[in-house]
């Protein structure tokens, strides 16, 4: 074992300790970043396995500090890009159903060959906008989303698909305050509450990494989810 290859294998290790996973768990996830690493399609630039470990695993994992998504039976991950925080999800949890909603082909069709690599058996690639998925409305108890949209977007994208008491929960690093409020304007019309975001440490040397966490708390009206397009064309909320 080379001196990278060893240092991998100790972090993947003490990710496993830290979230209660088993060696077969850890060699799933194992699987994904070997995929990353081979896959001249990966749709992300960071592909090594010791920069993904981190970047991609660790990341997604942080969302096991949250009571909501360790118990969670339902979980769509959505603009699932190289299919995190979705797939290492789907690993930690593997009673629960993760859905991996990706629009754009190319992308899903990774996702498929890494899920398909790690044995990844209750992760689900949907093929489609989040606003399109209508099998999958009121039907989650975790959304997730990474890297997607502003935060008023994300919850018009996510509070139709989730059910009453289900979160949603956005992947953010430095507090954007504007952006918080025009959020929680936008929660207003939806069905959501915002709650007090959580500061996530997933890697050492980690800066100002957050999880903004909406629950919600009525039902979301009819009139949403609108078209796709439109929640980012005239987000909800007002400026940022």
């Amino acid at each position: 074992m080379s001196g990278a290859d060893g240092r991998v294998a100790a972090r993947l290790g003490e990710l496993c300790r830290r979230y209660a996973l088993s060696a077969a768990q850890g060699g799933q996830l194992r699987c994904l970043l070997e995929v990353l690493a081979s896959d001249p399609h990966a749709p992300t630039s960071v592909t090594t396995p010791r920069e993904a470990l981190d970047i991609h695993v660790a990341d997604s994992l942080a969302a096991l500090e949250l009571e909501l998504v360790r118990t969670a039976e339902t979980i769509a991950d959505i603009g699932s890009g190289p299919g995190f925080p979705g797939l290492a999800l789907a690993v930690a949890r593997p009673t629960a159903r993760v859905a991996l909603i990706e629009s754009a082909a190319r992308k899903c069709l990774f996702i498929e060959r890494a899920r398909s690599a790690g044995g990844v058996g209750n992760a689900t690639v949907v093929g489609c906008r989040a606003e399109a998925w209508a099998e999958g409305q009121g039907e989650q108890d975790v959304v997730t989303a990474r890297a997607v949209a502003p935060l008023a977007v994300l919850c018009e994208y996510g509070a139709p698909l989730l059910r009453e008491g289900g979160v949603l929960v956005a992947w953010r690093g430095r507090r954007d305050r504007a952006e918080e409020a025009a959020a929680a304007r936008a929660c207003d019309e939806l069905g959501l509450e915002p709650q007090s975001p959580v500061r996530s440490e997933p890697y050492a040397g980690s800066v100002a990494h957050h999880l903004h966490v909406y629950l919600k708390v009525m039902p979301t009206p009819p009139r949403f989810p609108r078209r796709p397009g439109i929640a980012s064309k005239r987000p909800l909320g007002g400026s940022t």
